[in-house]
């Protein structure tokens, strides 16, 4: 199973950086907590989830990437049946219904669904690259996105269908969609953006409401969040006021705060610099992961490369827009900083699988 060869060509730079990131979440996560005893639990149980995450990306890696290939239908299969086991045993938090209690921990499996998304789409894109680009080619590819996104999006889940899409037309593109086609598809989008909008509940009605009429929806504290961030991150200045000394954070003005707005915690205690660094270490990440769709031996493994990737990229774009307030609240994580067990594992997943393609890339000619 490691036979010689696989540490020879493990990426340890790809990694490296991931650990650097989990080990620097958790401390960030630790000075977020700010001594509330009612979130000292989230330390440890983030160590144990990044324990896991070291896991199974070794056996991920170990694994044959093209093994998921033929196991496509059955894993589609799998994924589909828990999103439809949460409207039976699901629970309901914030007016949603995401996640699936064990006892021991909570799973929410649409964080797995976007790793089924990414095989799936590079499955079937890999399979059909002789095939005349058509639209009954981007149908398809669409309606393999799609059927999960449905559930997601009925869940509600809106910010996640948003991701999942995003993954579609990213991976459409890589594998060649027309101009014309990209045009159209952008009007459908718009089109579909507005019938859904009559079809979405009232908390993400009042999200969006308090993104763009913020002056109404702070007389009822709606936008609190998201002042308190910005005030974080302005306060910080360029190297911060210190770990651990934040004052929104430590005096626990901001809500949240291990989580969807741990970025606003970086700016604030290690300022505009530590800031860019965090970017900078996602963005080696992402990097090491296109670097490998770069040296795939194969098609499929090229398309798994970028689709990890792309969700990097696309969940650490919008978490830090969020807390810019660039866009509405959307509850993503940052990957790898942010607390989260299932958003965690499911990265961490990628990016074994990423390794496994790394360990048996094609030759280099010199």
């Amino acid at each position: 199973m490691f036979r010689s060869g696989f540490w020879r060509n493990f990426d340890f730079w790809l990694l490296g950086a991931v650990i650097v990131a989990l080990v620097f979440g958790v401390t960030m996560i630790l000075s977020a907590i700010a001594g509330n005893e009612n979130l000292a639990t989230l330390v440890p149980r983030q160590m144990i989830f990044g324990g896991i995450g070291f896991v199974v990306i070794i056996l991920a890696a170990a694994i044959d990437y093209r093994f998921w290939s033929g196991a496509i239908v059955p894993m589609y299969i799998v994924i589909v049946a828990f999103l439809l086991l949460l409207f039976v045993i699901g629970t309901t938090s914030f007016g949603a219904t995401r996640w699936i209690e064990t006892g021991l921990v909570s799973i929410q499996p649409t964080e797995l669904a976007k790793m089924v998304v990414i095989l799936a789409l590079a499955n079937y894109f890999s399979k059909n690259m002789n095939v005349t680009h058509s639209w009954g080619w981007m149908t398809k590819s669409l309606i393999i996105a799609g059927g999960i996104a449905v559930l997601i999006f009925i869940q509600p889940n809106l910010s996640n269908v948003i991701v999942i899409m995003a993954l579609w037309a990213a991976m459409t593109w890589e594998s060649g969609l027309e101009l014309k086609q990209i045009g159209i598809m952008l009007l459908a989008t718009l089109i579909l953006g507005v019938i859904a909008f009559n079809f979405i509940q009232p908390y993400q009605l009042q999200r969006i409401i308090n993104f763009v009429r913020p002056d109404l929806s702070a007389r009822n504290g709606a936008t609190y969040n998201v002042i308190q961030a910005l005030i974080a991150l302005g306060s910080g200045g360029w190297v911060g006021e210190g770990y651990g000394h934040g004052t929104q954070t430590q005096l626990r003005f901001m809500k949240v705060r291990h989580n969807d707005f741990i970025f606003s915690v970086i700016g604030e205690e290690l300022g505009f610099v530590g800031t860019l660094l965090v970017l900078l270490l996602i963005g080696f990440i992402i990097y090491r992961c296109l670097r490998a769709a770069r040296l795939a031996r194969d098609p499929f493994g090229s398309m798994v490369c970028y689709g990890v990737a792309i969700l990097i990229f696309f969940q650490a774009a919008v978490n830090i827009a969020v807390n810019l307030n660039l866009i509405p609240v959307t509850g993503i994580p940052l990957p790898f900083i942010s607390y989260g067990g299932s958003g965690l594992i499911s990265l961490m997943l990628g990016i074994g699988l990423v390794e496994s393609v790394v360990i048996r890339h094609k030759p280099l000619d010199f």
